[in-house]
């Protein structure tokens, strides 16, 4: 029988795909079903995981890699239609470089990565989801934008770069003191 998590999983990059060309269509109000889906269907494994110890590699790895795909495509998609800053994509795109260019080097480096989010990184994940769900619901004309969106942008990019430097940080620290013990390499 297969993994009702993992399977959930995959069914949310299988809607990747759908989801880029609605918004290159303009098809932001579909999007944004999609978009939300995605969201929910997140949340979904993530509870069956967990709730029926269901848990496995595999899915510590697609599922945040799924996660991160969804956004990165809807992030890029928004801001070549000019829906989104740049700045913001690009802080977007270079925040997730270091994690996943820093997760590498320690796992090739010096050990297991277990990456495990922290306050701030959810903080920054649920901004970045409310940001780019309010974008397209602008864009489908189901609200109005306005200086509340300024700010939601602006809390966006504080949490991005207060998150991306904890795990710098932290991550450091963990290689510095594996680095002072050698038999910490697993």
């Amino acid at each position: 029988m297969p993994n009702v998590p993992n399977t959930i999983t995959l069914l949310r990059v299988a809607l990747i795909p759908p989801l880029a060309v609605l918004l290159r269509q303009g098809e932001f109000g579909f999007a944004l079903v999609l978009f939300v889906v995605s969201a929910l269907s997140d949340l979904a494994d993530g509870v069956i995981a967990r709730r029926w110890n269901l848990r496995t590699r595999f899915g510590a790895i697609a599922d945040p890699v799924a996660d991160k795909l969804t956004m990165l495509t809807v992030t890029l998609l928004l801001a070549f239609d000019g829906r989104l800053p740049w700045w913001l994509a690009a802080a977007v795109v270079t925040r997730d470089l270091v994690i996943v260019g820093g997760a590498l080097a320690y796992h090739y480096l010096i050990g297991t990565v277990e990456m495990a989010p922290n306050v701030v990184s959810k903080l920054n994940t649920a901004l970045e989801f409310l940001l780019l769900a309010s974008i397209l619901a602008i864009g489908a004309e189901l609200v109005d934008g306005g200086a509340w969106l300024v700010v939601l942008t602006l809390a966006t990019f504080v949490t991005i770069v207060w998150s991306g430097a904890q795990y710098m940080l932290v991550w450091g620290r963990r290689a510095a003191r594996a680095g002072r013990h050698p038999s910490a390499r697993s």
